[in-house]
């Protein structure tokens, strides 16, 4: 049975994660890692600063399913299923050795999956101490003189054949970036320090709080059949509204594409780090680069384990049936002003000033999809259009060969490869470009249609894509 709970699925990090829930439930908040690397007998421990567990209950929590996941728990409690320090170690060694201090001094108890295939009777050997040898890796319980430490040996899991020291440090990156990110809340506000090797592991906002550029993150809101779950929907903000470093760090473990969606937080940890669950119009949405932006932090209580159906890991959940149209009201609203802030580079678009944007381009929805088409009010088309006599025919007939011809196709796969979209509005170009192409549209508007000048500055301040330079249109003189 041991040797089947070890395929549950645990990573290294998730595995460590499980763990340190128990320490948190205990008190703790100081908890250090250390990884040590010695080849096949490299081993792993974690010591906290908790309350530590007397003799009762140290022998409790190295049984398996000593405690039913249908029990009442506390608020607080991250727990479930009785299982998840057993499991979770088993996944990566073979060896499992718990140590506490109470008032007896030094307990310690361990299970060894060799041991036990080795024994001749079908008996669960629960061994008392450490493995011969391994007594000074308690050291630093010892030194501490209170807490709980968890020490994992015989890593088959972890070092299997091949595996090398640079594999191992590559790990401790891994785990670092995956529990900067579960405890982010924790360790935010300082109630939670996680050491890993003696360097302090870095929360991950998933949401950029606080950052100016967001272009859209409003008040939490209560779900009307279950008010104890909470959601608050987030728009981060474009690239080009971040720093480098800004943005590589937003990015998160698995990347943008990868990390939008649902975070779903139970009792503030991080159960699941980016996914749409599930939910969609018809079909379940997938992770694609127009939607990157958007992330929806979504808190549930312990007492909706069984309701979310959130597994032993705890690193999934499916919403209940009687949230999932009120969910999907919110992520549609985030995914489409998402779509929007990647599609336009973060800049507003829509309305400037209360009056809405001239666009150069509007899409067409019909029956067979959509379509693309020139906005023929445009002041730059408007004036063509106008002033062009005899060639008008010609003129049109351009314009829909324009329209036909979108390279809608070779944008997409450019936008999937580049993971961005094309580069639009002047983008890049230098202000004197842009500047001799304004001249000519705001003298087409005084000469030609009459406006005066501070019409003609107020219009362009309204139309694509000048109104993304305000400071060019403001230094249009009097005359053109």
């Amino acid at each position: 049975m041991i040797e089947a709970l070890r395929g549950l699925g645990y990573n290294t990090a998730t595995a460590l994660a499980d763990i340190i829930d128990n320490s948190i439930a205990a008190g703790a908040d100081l908890v250090q890692l250390q990884f040590d690397w010695h080849e096949d007998a490299s081993r792993i421990h974690l010591l906290d600063n908790g309350r530590g567990m007397s003799s009762a209950e140290l022998d409790k929590a190295m049984r398996l399913g000593e405690r039913s996941p249908l029990e009442v728990r506390e608020a607080s409690d991250l727990g479930r299923f009785g299982l998840g320090l057993k499991t979770a170690s088993f996944s990566q060694c073979r060896r499992l050795t718990v140590a506490t201090i109470n008032q007896n001094g030094l307990e310690c108890l361990r299970w060894d999956l060799d041991v036990l295939a080795a024994s001749a009777d079908d008996g669960w050997h629960l061994l008392e101490g450490a493995h011969a040898g391994s007594e000074r890796f308690l050291q630093p319980l010892v030194d501490a003189g209170k807490g709980t430490m968890v020490l994992w040996e015989v890593l088959d899991r972890i070092v299997t054949k091949g595996y090398a020291v640079q594999d191992f440090i590559d790990l401790t990156y891994q785990v670092e970036q995956h529990l900067g990110m579960v405890f982010h809340r924790f360790l935010a506000d300082k109630r939670l320090r996680i050491l890993l090797n003696g360097r302090a592991v870095r929360a991950w906002d998933p949401f950029l709080t606080g950052h100016p550029a967001k272009p859209w993150s409003p008040p939490p809101a209560a779900c009307p059949v279950a008010r104890e779950v909470v959601a608050q929907c987030h728009v981060l903000p474009h690239r080009d509204r971040l720093s480098s470093k800004e943005y590589d760090d937003a990015a998160g473990p698995r990347g943008w594409t990868a990390q939008q969606g649902f975070y779903i937080y139970r009792n503030e940890r991080l159960l699941v780090a980016g996914s749409w669950l599930g939910l969609g119009s018809g079909r379940g949405w997938t992770k694609d680069e127009a939607h990157r932006l958007a992330r929806i932090r979504l808190d549930i209580t312990n007492t909706a384990d069984t309701d979310w159906k959130i597994d032993i890991r705890k690193s999934t959940a499916r919403p209940p049936v009687a949230m999932r149209a009120w969910l999907i009201r919110l992520a549609e609203v985030t995914r489409a002003r998402a779509r929007r802030a990647f599609a336009h580079r973060g800049k507003p678009v829509g309305v400037a000033q209360g009056k809405p944007i001239i666009e150069a381009w509007k899409s067409e929805k019909f029956s067979g999809g959509t379509r693309y088409r020139i906005d023929l009010e445009h002041p730059s088309v408007r004036t063509v259009l106008d002033e062009a006599g005899s060639l008008l025919p010609q003129i049109r007939a351009m314009l829909r060969i324009i329209e036909e011809t979108v390279p809608v196709q070779r944008i997409w796969v450019d936008t999937a490869e580049d993971k961005e979209t094309p580069r639009t509005g002047f983008a890049g170009e230098p202000p004197a470009e842009v500047s001799s192409i304004l001249e000519v549209i705001y003298g087409n508007l005084i000469t030609h249609k009459g406006f005066s000048p501070e019409r003609a500055r107020e219009k362009l301040l309204h139309t694509e894509p000048f109104h993304n330079f305000p400071e060019l249109i403001a230094a249009l003189p009097d005359q053109p």
